[in-house]
């Protein structure tokens, strides 16, 4: 597991994490988000023993970061921001490079590079400098020299970053597969990826946890929890009709698209007689949906709430 400890990094007067504590147990795939300049990648960094931090401590299955840096390594892949590599090597040259650093066994050392190799889909460019490849075959090189190893913990600074749709689903599906006995910690700024592979989720804001919960936990705290949306073919009677139901606090209809939503009274659910108003009323409906909530209105929230409060000190 990994666990840090009032984890501060200053550059000068500046505080890029503001004593960060979490602990994270192994099963566990933790997304770390937060807004650029957040603090994400600094924190990452010094879990995966890159960078010192100027205060705190952070220990790597029971592995001090700093005074036992070797024996904490050993049981960490890491995937840095931008995955860099030496790009002159070959592909294949470069894996074998990380086995020989990371002093992978001979009897299992051909089993993982086939392993690496098939599961990010590496075989067509074994041959080819990394320098002449894409950003998202660039990336894929990057994760496959961060699991070669078969390490306990893996941490992972945006690892579908340059990856297509097909791609992202292959590295979240190899993710997912490799929760189960391991402590992963992945940065992501796609949100979609925290309910893709994530079972909690940290947000982070001018290095400071601003909040720590499941992803279903943190939809909950969305004002489209439990509201219904819909797109009905005449707005002005669907918007009116739903504004007089009781446990309908209030209607918004989406000047894009024209899609209107109804907010429920706390506490309340709504879908059902929403759905009997708009039937007997005959109001036809093309689609309508019961909101689980909004993670990108929560991570706004959230991160606005916090630099509101700083503005006004």
């Amino acid at each position: 597991m990994i666990e840090t400890r009032e984890l501060v990094k200053r550059y000068g007067a500046i505080a890029a994490v503001d004593g960060i504590s979490f602990r994270v147990e192994p099963g566990q795939v933790l997304g770390f988000l937060g807004p650029n300049g957040a603090g994400k990648s600094t924190t990452m960094k010094m879990i995966a023993g890159f960078l010192a931090p100027t205060s705190g401590s952070v220990s790597v299955c029971g592995h001090d970061v700093e005074s036992q840096p070797l024996e904490a390594k050993r049981v960490i892949g890491y995937l840095p921001e931008g995955a860099p590599s030496y790009g002159e090597m070959t592909v294949r040259s470069f894996l074998d490079f990380i086995a020989d650093v990371r002093k992978v066994p001979g009897d299992a050392r051909r089993a993982r590079l086939d392993f690496v190799i098939e599961h990010l889909s590496l075989a067509g460019v074994l041959g080819q400098s990394i320098e002449t490849l894409s950003k998202g075959f660039r990336r894929r090189v990057g994760l496959a020299q961060a699991i070669l190893h078969d390490p306990k913990v893996l941490i992972l600074d945006e690892p579908t970053d340059g990856l297509d749709p097909n791609q992202k689903h292959e590295v979240r599906t190899l993710i997912n597969s490799m929760a189960k006995d391991r402590t992963i910690v992945v940065s992501t700024h796609i949100l979609e990826e925290v309910h893709a592979v994530c079972t909690r989720a940290i947000i982070i804001a001018r290095g400071q946890i601003l909040a720590d919960a499941t992803p279903d936990e943190l939809e909950a705290r969305s004002r489209y929890h439990s509201a219904v949306s819909l797109t009905a073919q005449n707005v002005a009677a669907a918007r009116e009709a739903l504004a007089r139901i009781p446990d309908v606090e209030s209607v918004e209809v989406d000047p894009q698209d024209m899609r209107i939503t109804a907010f429920p009274r706390k506490g309340r659910a709504i879908f059902a007689p929403v759905s009997e108003t708009l039937r007997a009323q005959g109001i036809e409906v093309s689609e309508i949906q019961l909101e689980r909530g909004r993670l990108d209105e929560v991570f706004r929230t959230v991160t606005e709430a916090r630099g509101a409060i700083e503005a006004s000190a």
